[in-house]
């Protein structure tokens, strides 16, 4: 997500206001390098804010930081929890109650948030121990029938605190041309591409099937067959781990990849005189087998490879 779009006020000396605009300005530089996908440990870990270390989340779904106690900063989902909370196919989704009691006070500040309109940070669990940050968000309902809330995802942009208030929060929930319904598909896409990324990864052993490199801010989930065909289902084996050169060719049929496992790279790039990256990063690559992963029924599948190897010889 782009970086919020905050009314700062120097004179501004309000706790609540600077942990989450310094909690906000971190998840933007962190999304910005390394992606959507959190571990849970960095969350953990959190960020620092004037001397202090602010965690992001804790043990608890509903997460008070003890330096502002009043209202949480963060609500997280973990993908096998214990509650139903969805983001639905709608503009608004629900976050379930901590327990049963509507007056516990994580519920209550959950409440406090609503009334006062107060953004906060949703942690969307996509596979144990990684999250998906989604910001800002409001509490904009309670139903205690349902021991649920209504939780409205906002545009970063729109994001703006009302200082001369009493109250220091934002002044409404924001009515902006930017569309809810945009925003929650936006919100969508990103969690459909965090899934496959960290199942494809995952199966990979977290190494590119091409040159095994194991950094995994040069990783990608590489779609044998896109994603926009009909035939490009999010399954992992319709992926292929490779780091972000080998993807860049794949993609580009500079090499391809034949149903056997086995790499080829294209006759005129073989022939090429053009330094050592070329040498080693692709012509190396030539007629050698892939790093399939583990277990062996997620290998890439061997229909989808020889379609998109027809697409390979086609371009050569």
């Amino acid at each position: 997500m782009s970086r919020p779009g905050l009314e700062l006020n120097p004179s501004a000396d309000d706790i609540d206001y600077r942990v989450r605009l310094a909690a906000f300005d971190w998840l933007s530089k962190r999304v910005g390098i390394y992606g959507d996908v959190i571990q849970r440990d960095v969350l953990a870990r959190g960020f620092e804010f004037e001397g202090k270390r602010i965690p992001f989340v804790s043990p608890q779904g509903i997460f008070k930081p003890q330096i502002v106690p009043e209202i949480p900063l963060s609500i997280t989902t973990t993908p096998s929890g214990p509650y139903n909370d969805s983001l639905g196919d709608g503009e608004i989704f629900t976050y379930r109650y901590r327990g049963t009691d509507p007056d516990h006070r994580d519920n209550a500040g959950l409440r406090e948030a609503m009334l006062r309109k107060t953004p906060l940070i949703y942690f969307l669990g996509i596979v144990p121990g990684k999250y998906l940050p989604i910001w800002p968000v409001y509490i904009v309902g309670d139903s205690p029938s349902d021991l649920a809330f209504s939780v409205q995802i906002s545009q970063p942009q729109s994001l703006q605190l009302n200082l001369g208030e009493s109250t220091h929060v934002a002044e409404s929930v924001p009515e902006y041309a930017y569309t809810r319904s945009y925003a929650l598909r936006t919100i969508k896409q990103r969690i459909h591409q965090g899934v496959f990324r960290e199942r494809v990864l995952r199966a990979y052993r977290e190494q590119c099937a091409f040159c095994r490199l194991r950094h995994l801010e040069l990783l990608d989930a590489a779609h044998i067959i896109a994603d926009s065909d009909p035939e490009g289902e999010p399954s992992v084996t319709n992926g292929i781990s490779l780091c972000k050169l080998h993807h860049a060719a794949f993609d580009s049929n500079i090499v391809g990849l034949r149903p056997d496992y086995v790499i080829e790279v294209r006759e005129d790039v073989l022939k090429e005189e053009d330094g050592p990256m070329l040498k080693h990063g692709l012509v190396e690559l030539n007629k050698k087998r892939i790093v399939l992963p583990s277990p062996a029924k997620l290998s890439p599948d061997r229909l989808l490879l020889e379609k998109r190897y027809e697409e390979f010889r086609a371009a050569s």
